[in-house]
C-alpha cells in the first residue's frame, strides 16, 4: 500500500525551531538546505526530511522503502510504499506533488499540457473552475513525472490524463509501459492541490496528518 502524509512547516520559520530540526538532519540534507536562498525554502527542505524521519520511526518501515517528497508554500508532502520496494515481483514507482493554488496560467497549459487536458481546462465554466482544474492537472502530471524518475526531463505533453474518480492515465511514454494509478487528496479550506501516482494500485484514500512537526 502507498500512503501519503502532509505537514505544515510554518513552525520552522522560527530560527530556534529550524535549528533544532537542522541539527538532526544528515549532512547531505543540511548541504542542500544551506544552498537555498529563502528561509521558506530551507524550512521546506528540512521540514520534509523531518516528516520522513517521523514516518520511518512511527511505522518501522522495511529497509530501503520507496518514497517521494514534495513541497509548496508551507506544506510538505511525503508518499511512501509501506510494503517495501516491489509488488508482485516488480519494482514500485511512487511520485507525489503538492502545489499551492495560484493564478491560472492558460499559456502554460497550452504549451506544456496535451491537447485533451488543455481543452478540458478551456471548456470549464468559470475562471475559478478553470483554475481548479489547471492545478489538479498540474499535480497529477508532476506526480507521474516524479514516479518515472525523470521528473522535469520528461515532456509534460508526452502523456495524457483524463479526469475521473480517480483520474486515469490514458496515454503514456513507451519507455514507461507499466500501469500507473492515481489518488487525489483534498483538505477542506486548504489552498493546496495534492496527488500521488504509483505503479502500486493500492493507494490509501486517506491523507494522513497525524505526524506534526
Amino acid at each position: 500500500m502507498v500512503r501519503a502524509w502532509i505537514a505544515d512547516v510554518t513552525p520552522l520559520l522560527d530560527k530556534g525551531c529550524y535549528d533544532s530540526y537542522y541539527r538532526q538532519a544528515p549532512d547531505f540534507r543540511k548541504k542542500k538546505a544551506d544552498a537555498l536562498r529563502l528561509d521558506k525554502m530551507r524550512a521546506q527542505s528540512i521540514g520534509v526530511w523531518a516528516l520522513w524521519q517521523k514516518i520511518r520511526t512511527a511505522y518501522e518501515l522495511p529497509e530501503e522503502p520507496v518514497f517521494n517528497f514534495s513541497h509548496s508554500g508551507t506544506c510538505v508532502m511525503c508518499a511512501v510504499c509501506m510494503d517495501g520496494r516491489s509488488v508482485e515481483g516488480r519494482k514500485v514507482r511512487v511520485g507525489c506533488d503538492v502545489e499551492k493554488i495560484g493564478q491560472l496560467k492558460m499559456n502554460i497549459a497550452m504549451r506544456y499540457f496535451c491537447k485533451e487536458e488543455y481543452g478540458s481546462i478551456k471548456e470549464a465554466g468559470s475562471d475559478e473552475e478553470k483554475t481548479d482544474l489547471f492545478f489538479r492537472y498540474w499535480v497529477l502530471k508532476e506526480s507521474f513525472m516524479k514516479a518515472t524518475g525523470k521528473g522535469m526531463a520528461l515532456p509534460a505533453n508526452s502523456f495524457c490524463i483524463r479526469m475521473g474518480d480517480p483520474p486515469v492515465l490514458v496515454r503514456q511514454p513507451a519507455e514507461f509501459p507499466e500501469s500507473y494509478y492515481y489518488r487525489e487528496y483534498r483538505v477542506s479550506g486548504s489552498p493546496y492541490k495534492m496527488a500521488v501516482c504509483s505503479t502500486d494500485a493500492d493507494i490509501d484514500t486517506e491523507l494522513h496528518t497525524e505526524l506534526t512537526l
